[in-house]
């Protein structure tokens, strides 16, 4: 992942801020101080929106995509992350949970999560320093006691309380509404976070089999990661994390929503995108390909270009045009 900015909370700002990407692991690195790669799942051109507004020891964002993405996400130190789905959308994941829009996702800082969500995906985003917000509970009498520790990552809450912090969000990241960037403002959304805590209730998670389809996961997964120029085999997945074929299906269908290969062919073709966009001038795209096993490159092409709607040779380009304007700044 990327390496995360090490001075932690942002700073605070007086104008919304405004981020786009076409590229699913750069929109990724578009939120302020996360460390973060995302892999596109879905097939077709990526578009990505985040709006961000911060303020001292408090971070607040809505992100937008629109294609299906297997997220890996770390949050700035010494802070708790809450994400709220917005209403009326598909499922998404947080480490193998489904979460509907009836519940909302926290974790801790320092806690490394994965996040499954689906094609036209939007989300709010609420991060605290845990200090600041310690002492807005002591004043105002919360038990935040259980929420730094880490857990399942899903809760769920009444839906009106969650209602009402939607409500307030969209207020306070509307271009139109001035009032999202003052002292009040703060204090409302610091109150907002201490009382989706207090009415959170951890859903039931810690089964046995869902422990065990989760770790068959994580050992694939690592797999996979340590050797990404190796094209594996179902019996080689299998015998590495010790399991059936059916088990190692079921497991990566119910914890990531995909399937074995293909969870194995896509997180290949975005590493191959990722180095196109992170190579030096002059590589070959034949090279990066091959080192990250695909060794027809026709096939290759064809595939790439159905997954990201573009060819390898037009991701340069695209490496090209953004080198070239950061080399104006």
């Amino acid at each position: 992942m990327r390496q995360m900015d090490t001075h932690g909370a942002p700073s605070e700002g007086v104008v919304l801020q405004h981020r786009e990407a076409s590229d699913a692991d750069l929109h990724a690195s578009n939120l302020t101080n996360w460390s973060q790669q995302y892999d596109q799942v879905s097939q077709g051109e990526f578009s990505g929106h985040i709006v961000e507004l911060p303020f001292e020891q408090l971070q607040v964002f809505r992100e937008d995509t629109s294609q299906a993405l297997q997220q890996k996400c770390l949050v700035w130190p010494d802070s708790i992350w809450l994400g709220i789905p917005l209403a009326d959308q598909q499922n998404c994941r947080i480490n193998g949970l489904e979460v509907d829009s009836t519940a909302f996702m926290c974790k801790p800082g320092d806690h490394d999560f994965q996040l499954s969500t689906p094609e036209q995906y939007s989300l709010y985003g609420m991060v605290v320093q845990r200090d600041a917000l310690q002492a807005m509970a002591d004043i105002h009498g919360y038990e935040l006691a259980d929420v730094w520790q880490e857990g399942p990552g899903r809760h769920q809450i009444p839906e009106k309380v969650l209602n009402d912090a939607r409500y307030i969000l969209a207020r306070m990241l509307n271009d139109q509404d001035e009032r999202g960037r003052n002292r009040l403002s703060r204090e409302v959304l610091m109150l907002t976070v201490l009382e989706l805590l207090k009415e959170e209730q951890p859903a039931p998670s810690d089964t046995p089999s869902f422990q065990h389809r989760k770790q068959v996961v994580d050992t694939v997964q690592g797999l996979i990661a340590s050797q990404p120029d190796r094209a594996f085999t179902v019996t080689e997945l299998c015998e590495q994390a010790n399991v059936s074929s059916r088990t190692l299906q079921y497991s990566f269908q119910s914890i990531l929503g995909i399937s074995p290969i293909r969870y194995l062919r896509v997180s290949r073709l975005n590493g191959v995108r990722r180095a196109l966009l992170q190579a030096p001038e002059g590589s070959s795209v034949a090279d990066i390909a091959t080192q990250w096993g695909f060794w027809h490159l026709s096939q290759f092409a064809k595939d790439y270009k159905l997954q990201f709607g573009e060819l390898p040779s037009e991701t340069i380009h695209t490496r090209r045009l953004l080198n070239q304007r950061l080399g104006q700044w």
